[in-house]
């Protein structure tokens, strides 16, 4: 009888299949924050390799694949074929990064919950109502993400030279970014929807002289 000799790689890849599909399952029967933190820890180095090898830098990828995640948070509860997840998750990505390219072929200001927090360095600089809720929204963070979130949003600094000035692991600040923007999504959709609606006001007409 001949026998098939063993392949190490085949089952190492059988493993890593396996182990994929353990965290995407635990996190769809319970989507809470333990089994989404495993989620994040094993697609969010592959969707910033993503990005990167369509020609993003390394900043905008670590910023596109917060986006897709957060997305993939919020809306897994749309899943209905679980085979499906990791497609359906790349999908995002590639509407994002569709998103982020037509944004600057519009060179329009574009309104998303996706995107609003990533306009935070833009909106705390503006004076009157803007910079108020800009230092409202900090309120709602504990201390940790709010030094976080000013390094990365207003100061403008990379993950690596956060992780650098904190001594603390770029993982863990991407999940700190991360955990800020989950809390302040909801908020920023309403500050959105107030600003599309002033947008949308017909503006009054100028009398002739």
């Amino acid at each position: 009888m001949i026998c098939e000799p063993l392949v190490p790689g085949r089952f190492a890849f059988n493993d890593k299949f396996l182990r994929e599909a353990a965290v995407i399952a635990r996190f769809l029967d319970e989507p809470n924050d333990e089994s989404f933190t495993s989620l994040y820890e094993l697609f969010t180095p592959r969707l910033v390799a993503f990005f990167l090898a369509r020609n993003c830098d390394l900043g905008l990828s670590e910023d596109l694949a917060q986006v897709v995640m957060l997305t993939v948070y919020r809306k897994a509860g749309q899943i209905r074929d679980r085979a499906l997840f990791r497609a359906w998750l790349f999908r995002i990505a590639h509407n994002a990064l569709c998103r982020h390219h037509g944004r600057q072929a519009r060179e329009v200001e574009t309104v998303s919950v996706e995107d609003s927090v990533d306009r935070l360095a833009t909106v705390s600089a503006e004076p009157g109502p803007p910079a108020f809720e800009f230092m409202n929204w900090m309120g709602f963070l504990t201390p940790r993400e709010r030094e976080v979130m000013t390094l990365r949003f207003v100061e403008q600094l990379e993950y690596h030279e956060i992780a650098a000035a904190k001594d603390m692991p770029t993982g863990t600040v991407q999940w700190i970014v991360f955990n800020a923007k989950k809390k302040l999504a909801p908020r920023l959709t309403a500050i959105d929807q107030r600003v599309q609606q002033r947008r949308n006001q017909p503006k009054p007409e100028r009398k002739a002289a």
